[in-house]
């Protein structure tokens, strides 16, 4: 089955939970070709600019193959497109299918996996139950893009693999070190300075080694 982008979500800062915290973690979908910027889709917004946006968290992907297991974890919840937070609801992808670096073509625009999603309270909040524990347990994070190439996406276009720089590297390994936050020596070392990962990362790994 080809990768496919089911549907497209951007979202609004608004308040969220009981203390009102701002979020945008809500998402709404759209219709039609949506711009996509450096810093990500047109009109997508992010509340705290610290943890979320930027060049390397520009686009939020989530495979929505992983959606029957949260439902079976979670009756009492629904889980839609967009019910993560994502960006981009794909079918027929998770970690398991992409490589560290790799460079997708979707629509007009070419998009590059960069880091996996950290999931923060916002995501508890969202849902009223602890799914960012079980998220870091199942390494079910979904993944951030950065934007290589501008252009436009819709739901309905194809995930296309356009380059693979890390073909060794599996994403879920990527995963792994980033929530266990430790690693073999030999995959820190090739962090340091490889093609398409996140600085962060690249810098943490070097920290790692010390």
């Amino acid at each position: 089955m080809v990768p496919r982008i089911l549907s497209v979500q951007t979202g609004k800062v608004v308040p969220l939970g009981p203390d009102a915290v701002d979020s945008a973690i809500v998402k709404r979908a759209r219709d039609g070709q949506i711009a996509v910027g450096r810093l990500g889709l047109e009109g997508d917004e992010q509340a705290d600019l610290e943890a979320h946006g930027g060049t390397y968290k520009s686009v939020y992907g989530y495979g929505i193959d992983h959606y029957p297991d949260w439902a079976s974890r979670f009756p009492q919840l629904t889980f839609t497109n967009g019910a993560m937070g994502e960006n981009l609801s794909i079918a027929a992808m998770t970690e398991s299918d992409i490589c560290v670096g790799d460079v997708h073509a979707i629509g007009s625009a070419l998009l590059q996996v960069c880091q996996p999603r950290q999931p923060c309270f916002k995501l508890d909040l969202l849902h009223n139950e602890h799914l960012s524990n079980r998220m870091i347990r199942t390494f079910q994070s979904g993944w951030y893009y950065r934007v290589v190439q501008p252009g436009a996406l819709s739901a309905g276009d194809t995930v296309t693999l356009h380059a693979r720089p890390n073909p060794d590297f599996p994403f879920p390994r990527l995963v792994e070190i980033v929530y266990r936050k430790r690693g073999a020596p030999a995959d820190l070392v090739r962090m340091t300075n490889m093609e398409g990962l996140a600085p962060q990362w690249r810098e943490r790994a070097k920290s790692w080694l010390k």
